[in-house]
């Protein structure tokens, strides 16, 4: 199984808030709008790491 810092897994949620917020800030002006945005673009990002987290896991167990 591939061996993840609890360091790395602490800097996730910060990072991901702040890459969400900013990206949503750069559309809109409205803070709903912003906070909104926000959330979809964080659950994008955090399942597109999921997918490329899951194929990694069957490449290890494969290899």
């Amino acid at each position: 199984m591939l061996e993840i810092s609890p360091g790395y897994l602490l800097n996730y949620l910060p990072l991901i808030i702040s890459i969400a917020v900013v990206f949503g800030a750069t559309r809109h002006e409205d803070p709903a709008l912003i906070l909104r945005h926000s959330w979809h673009t964080a659950r994008w990002i955090t399942g597109f790491m999921l997918v490329i987290f899951l194929i990694l896991c069957i490449l290890d167990w494969w290899a």
